[in-house]
């Protein structure tokens, strides 16, 4: 025990000796941020991301929705499953810093030739042709981490497992807001829909009148032709219209896990609310929120802690063997204690001298791969920029472009009016009336989509600056 003693004590000095570093210090690159956000009025410090998205979304048709997709939804479960994954290879990456230990059991029998040395030996000591050796003993194998080597495996697990997380975050702010904007162009088709079936009326009733007019010699029979035309192109759209919807509630479904089928909705396009004051916040406080930003900082931060471990490959490294147990060659005295008791302690320093250049290529392209990390996480943060304030914009545009089409909508159902009663007085021909309501059509339908774009910018905004994950 003395000198197992010794041994330790005198490694234990080489260890001290020659330790340094434990951990590779990360630097977080400089970022070239915007003080406010682009087409902003204010630079206001809260966001609207902080809020929940049962918060945000205040209808509970498209909540139960929202919660169905973030329970069923296939992308969602894959993620969490590596999540679990990583969770795993984490707790392992714990016990790195632990020795080896195991245990083995052997029997091994020998015959060497009469004519040796070997078998003349036996024959002569032991009166016998073979040799017997039973062995039962547990190895143990332990490297010190003296560059840190271990502790920066530890990092990298560490940051592997957090980017997984982060992954599912920034899944499920896809999943939310695609559920959110699936569940908007729903709403849009049903009143587009009712915006065709209304036509249809007007239509019908452009058409009875054409054909009492033609009948009366009023008019020809190519007004009643152009009147069963402008008809027919409305029952078509109602067809089209309703292959949409199907096709829009089949995905709906399929997003939140069931199988297709019809989706509840108790609320018209144009009773829908959400928050309209939207602040942005500011671009710092975003970085810091967005789950794919913080993932690709995780990614940088597992690359500063590859470099480490490259970089203590390199070094000497101090390695402690020992093994212990009962050993005979005889089985019948096998596990007669002590005198079969065995034991071996063994420790060294080795240091790489030539490898071909590996070890230093594999420096090289670690040093490399993290400055690809940095621009990456440069440009995930630029791209987050960007997504915001094409948000914006977009939200101030459509405002702007909804309010122009509700004046439009009430100008051209006036013209529709006006038509008609100058049409039944003979002061205006079967065209003028096809074309007034043709175009109060395509602007109620154009009303319609500006209104599911206004809502899906703010969808869309929410996202980009972080929101639906909480």
């Amino acid at each position: 025990m003395k000198r197992i003693k010794n041994i330790i004590i005198t490694f234990g000095l080489a260890l001290v000796s020659v330790s340094c570093v434990s951990k590779l210090a990360y630097k977080e690159p400089e970022l070239e941020l915007p003080e406010t956000f682009k087409y902003t009025a204010t630079a206001d410090t809260a966001s609207v991301a902080n809020l929940e998205w049962k918060k945000f979304f205040s209808d509970p048709m498209l909540q139960n929705l929202i919660e169905k997709g973030i329970k069923n939804n296939y992308d969602l479960q894959i993620a969490l499953k590596q999540v679990a994954s990583s969770q795993e290879k984490l707790k392992q990456a714990k016990y790195l810093q632990y020795p080896d230990v195991g245990f083995g059991v052997s029997a091994q029998l020998s015959k060497p030739s009469k004519n040796s040395m070997n078998g003349q030996s036996l024959n002569l000591f032991l009166g016998k042709s073979y040799v017997e050796d039973y062995n039962a003993a547990f190895n143990l194998s332990w490297e010190a981490d003296i560059w840190g080597k271990i502790k920066n495996q530890q990092e990298v697990s560490k940051m592997q497992y957090l980017q997984t997380y982060e992954a599912t975050k920034a899944i499920q702010t896809q999943v939310v807001a695609a559920i959110a904007q699936g569940y908007y162009n729903l709403l849009m088709l049903d009143k587009q829909l009712q915006i065709a079936q209304s036509n249809l009326e007007l239509s019908n009733r452009t058409l009875s009148l054409t054909e009492k007019l033609w009948q009366s010699g009023d008019t020809t029979s190519l007004g009643v032709q152009q009147a069963t035309a402008q008809k027919q192109s409305t029952e078509l759209l109602i067809t089209q219209l309703e292959q949409n919807i199907a096709i829009q509630e089949n995905a709906l479904s399929i997003l939140v896990g069931e199988n297709p089928n019809k989706i509840d909705r108790t609320i018209e396009m144009f009773d829908t609310s959400l928050p309209q004051d939207i602040s942005a916040g500011l671009p710092a406080a975003m970085v810091s929120r967005r789950p794919d930003v913080r993932q690709q900082e995780l990614v940088l931060l597992e690359s500063n802690s590859m470099v480490g471990i490259a970089q203590a490959n390199m070094y000497p490294s101090l390695k402690i063997t020992a093994n212990g147990g009962v050993n005979s060659f005889k089985i019948d005295n096998w596990f007669q204690i002590p005198a079969s008791l065995f034991g071996s302690v063994l420790g060294g320093l080795t240091q790489p001298i030539f490898q071909k250049r590996q070890l230093k290529t594999d420096l090289n392209v670690a040093k490399i791969q993290r400055e690809k990390n940095v621009l990456a996480f440069r440009q995930s943060v630029l791209n987050a920029v960007g997504e915001v304030s094409d948000a914006l914009v977009s939200n101030e545009s459509l405002k702007v472009q909804e309010q122009k089409a509700t004046e439009q909508v009430a100008t051209l159902k006036n013209g529709i009016k006006s038509a008609e009663m100058l049409y039944k007085g003979g002061m205006a021909n079967y065209l003028e009336v096809i074309t007034a309501q043709g175009n109060s059509l395509q602007a109620e339908l154009n009303l319609a989509s500006v209104k599911r774009q206004r809502l899906s910018s703010i969808v869309d905004l929410y996202r980009a600056l972080g929101g639906g994950w909480k």
